[in-house]
């Protein structure tokens, strides 16, 4: 049986909520934080799901200009130049991101997040 809020999610798309007012998108992604909750508290949900929800924004920014801000990164490294001002000016932002990973390559890697959080644990 499907929930109103399962039936809410596949009415709506991410492409429909960058169209939507604040109110109706607020609404819309309450609807989908509540699909994701699962297993979390309420109280300990914000700390999971509100920074991999910065995290995945911030991804989908800097997306299209990846592959040229890493291209430029090993460029200018290899120059021994600081290589800052030119990746901001490749990524079109105030940020960039110079790690090869993405929030899509480290969902096929489960492996490589376990890695990274031991890593976390042990420092």
């Amino acid at each position: 049986m499907i929930t109103k809020q399962q039936a809410h999610w596949r009415q709506h798309s991410f492409q429909d909520a960058a169209r939507m007012n604040q109110p109706a998108l607020s609404a819309f992604l309450w609807s989908v934080a509540d699909l994701l909750r699962g297993d979390y508290k309420q109280s300990d949900y914000g700390k999971v799901i509100l920074p991999f929800t910065v995290l995945r924004r911030l991804d989908c920014v800097l997306e299209a200009t990846k592959a040229a801000v890493l291209k430029e990164f090993e460029a200018k490294s290899k120059a021994g130049l600081n290589p800052d001002p030119f990746l901001l000016r490749k990524s079109g932002q105030s940020f960039y991101n110079t790690s090869p990973l993405d929030m899509k390559k480290l969902m096929g890697d489960q492996d490589h997040i376990r890695g990274l959080v031991a890593e976390r644990k042990a420092a």
